[in-house]
């Protein structure tokens, strides 16, 4: 249990992966946590699972690109807010339909700072709170083809990194922080890539290329992703639950350390 006692969490995003694992964490630990999906059905089966273990979770759906659905948290007390909602979309900025950029920043960087918004009012009242951005260590280093989800990743960090400044000029009690992730084997990687080639096809600029690509790409995850969630949300439960956050915690440890020595480099 942590020592700064129980605390309610609404995380975003909850349908799988590290998501679903925070919320379970973190709950485990606890914290009374409100985990939303994007379905109904995603909801249910996460309820399902708290009810097993006999968990403090509440579990509905929560479009965050929809403002009804936002309002709905506007009765709530949240002490932390986990933003980890996200899409995938992948495929060359030369040629990607911008209606696919657009949507990934709708769900990506404009819903989850429309949440934000609207749990920052009781925060900024009781000078309490903590907001948990979860962006990615490909949102600090470029990717090729990965460009429509990264540029995501890239304004979130930059967008926390400002609001935790401007918030520090006006309250000592509300935390913004970041959480980056590396690979991890949740398929949502393996979901992503797929979206480019729906539509890189024999008209594409790079259609002569793109089973090299394919390969390319499969081989790059089947080396970097690690099986187990587990470092990360260890590192997003550290974020919950510290009194002061540092502005960024990432994992996998040496993956955090090979982009940083690459931004040292000049990437």
């Amino acid at each position: 249990m942590d020592t700064s006692g129980s605390r309610t969490v609404l995380i975003t995003g909850c349908r799988r992966g590290i998501g679903r694992d925070a919320a379970v964490t973190l709950a485990r630990r606890g914290h009374r946590v409100i985990a939303t999906t994007h379905t109904g059905a995603a909801a249910e089966s996460l309820a399902r699972t708290a009810a097993a273990e006999s968990l403090p979770i509440e579990a509905f759906r929560l479009d965050v690109t929809d403002g009804d659905d936002r309002r709905r948290i506007l009765d709530r007390d949240i002490d932390v807010l986990i933003n980890n909602a996200a899409v995938g979309e992948s495929g060359s900025l030369a040629e990607i339909d911008i209606d696919r950029v657009r949507r990934s920043f709708e769900t990506n960087l404009f819903g989850p700072l429309e949440l934000t918004q609207l749990v920052l009012r009781k925060m900024i009242e009781r000078d309490a709170g903590t907001v948990v951005f979860i962006s990615s260590l490909a949102g600090r280093i470029t990717m090729p083809f990965m460009a429509p989800y990264t540029m995501t990743k890239f304004a979130i960090s930059g967008g926390a990194e400002t609001l935790r400044n401007e918030l520090h000029r006006i309250s000592d009690g509300v935390q913004i922080t970041v959480v980056e992730p590396g690979a991890y084997h949740t398929g949502f990687n393996q979901e992503m890539v797929a979206t480019k080639y729906e539509w890189m096809d024999g008209n594409s600029y790079f259609h002569g290329i793109l089973e090299k690509i394919r390969a390319g790409e499969e081989r790059y995850f089947r080396r970097m992703e690690k099986g187990s969630t587990a470092s990360i949300v260890r590192q997003i439960v550290r974020a919950a639950e510290a009194e002061r956050p540092r502005l960024r915690y990432a994992a996998p440890w040496w993956q955090a350390l090979g982009v940083r020595l690459m931004r040292m480099a000049g990437r």
